[in-house]
């Protein structure tokens, strides 16, 4: 295991482990720690030893939103780069391999919109999910809005940024927010046996099912049913699908 000042990293066969690390601060988001968790992100997604990623916080806290001295300290200065911030997070969302965030208690704001990066998001029973960011007078900037909108509908997206209301688990279940909710205690085995399943499948194909999904999800029904069709195509190509094919000659 290694750390920096705000993340401990792990690899377990080939899944890398990032656990946020200000216990302090909740996991309270600053640019030091966006950046480090970016650039484990990308140093991973370019080893062919790693095939798929966990993304976690404490038991208490995913990650309690941006943390708001070093945003003030930042201003202050006059040194905040918010494209700098969205560099950063665009690296984690964009990532080409599987990550998949296991959320306990707070995921707020930033922590929010971390957790939505991933492609399976599990949570712990105490997870709870918002954007109390219209309390400090400002609105979500690394979309919150676009993909909390697309997630779980306009009337829910609106009601949870205008008011700060947090989603429990539950309800973030039931909305489509997450992929499903499970007990504490099993948090973080369930992502491992997730993330060992996404292994164990034709990696080639793995990848390209995620670029597909993610493609698709801003296509209207034509465009993506065409997408799938190459998609598909471009899996027959490769050579799992060859070496499974024997199998069946």
């Amino acid at each position: 295991m290694s750390e920096t000042n705000t993340i401990l990293t792990e690899i377990r066969g080939r899944i890398g482990i990032i656990t946020m690390n200000r216990p302090n601060e909740m996991n309270a988001v600053n640019l030091e720690m966006l950046n480090d968790i970016a650039y484990q992100v990308q140093t991973w997604e370019y080893d062919d030893n790693i095939r798929c990623i966990i993304l976690r916080g404490s038991e208490s806290a995913f990650a309690a939103g941006v943390d708001m001295k070093a945003l003030a300290q930042e201003l202050s200065q006059q040194s905040l780069a918010l494209k700098a911030w969205q560099d950063e997070f665009n690296k984690i969302a964009n990532c080409v391999k599987p990550i998949i965030a296991a959320v306990s208690g707070y995921a707020l704001g930033l922590g929010c919109d971390l957790a939505m990066a991933g492609d399976i998001i599990l949570a712990a029973e105490s997870a709870q999910f918002g954007y109390p960011e219209l309390s400090i007078g400002l609105i979500p900037s690394f979309g919150g809005c676009t993909k909390l909108i697309k997630r779980i509908g306009k009337a829910k997206a609106m009601e949870v940024i205008l008011t700060g209301r947090a989603l429990s688990a539950e309800e973030a279940t039931l909305c489509g927010l997450i992929s499903r909710c499970v007990p504490l205690s099993d948090l973080f085995d369930e992502a491992m046996r997730v993330a060992e399943r996404i292994d164990s499948l034709p990696y080639q194909s793995v990848l390209l099912a995620k670029e597909t999904l993610k493609q698709v999800e801003n296509m209207n029904m034509q465009n993506g049913l065409e997408l799938e069709l190459k998609s598909c195509r471009l899996s027959m190509n490769t050579r799992d699908f060859y070496n499974i094919l024997e199998n069946f000659k």
